[in-house]
């Protein structure tokens, strides 16, 4: 069944897995990055992303203020946006789990990054916080039930998890 374009029965598969064997839950993310250091490509970072039908190439350029030419999205403008992704979608998928046929979903998402402490001009934090400003509308749902998927679904991203618990970050040099 396949509601909010979320297929729920992939989901209860998963779900019906993940109770017979945990581990089955963990997928990784990698990624193998360049940076390029030639400055007659207009671009400074690329990868090759793995999904599971197919390949994608991600071309990130800094945006001119930070060193590069603004020729592609930028790192944090890729952030936002899986991060404003995964929220909504979790948003779509909580609501589909719970029956409710959303007539119209979109997002309008906001932050300020500051980049003081990235430029070592003051140690100040990096970001405050990020707005969601969510229209969510349903054949079968008053505002009372669209708040409690936004909760459920703010507790359930993964996407917002990481921002809120501290995720240990291992970096060394080959």
């Amino acid at each position: 069944m396949i509601l909010n374009n979320v297929d729920l029965d992939k989901i209860s598969k998963t779900v019906e897995a993940g109770k017979n064997n945990k581990q089955s839950l963990l997928k990784p993310v990698k990624l193998q990055g360049e940076w390029i250091l030639d400055t007659a490509k207009d671009h400074q970072f690329r990868t090759e992303l793995s999904y599971e039908k197919g390949k994608q190439v991600i071309e990130v350029d800094s945006p001119s203020f930070l060193g590069g030419n603004g020729n592609r999205l930028g790192p944090m403008a890729y952030c936002i946006a899986g991060i404003t992704s995964c929220f909504i979608g979790t948003f779509a998928a909580v609501a589909a789990s719970q029956g409710i046929k959303l007539t119209k979903l979109s997002v309008n998402a906001q932050c300020d990054v500051n980049f003081a402490k990235t430029l070592d001009v003051a140690d100040e934090p990096i970001m405050n916080g990020i707005e969601f400003d969510i229209d969510a509308q349903a054949e079968n749902a008053d505002r009372k039930k669209l708040e409690q998927m936004l909760n459920m679904a703010l507790e359930r991203c993964p996407a917002m998890y990481s921002m809120s618990h501290n995720i240990p970050v291992n970096a060394k040099i080959k």
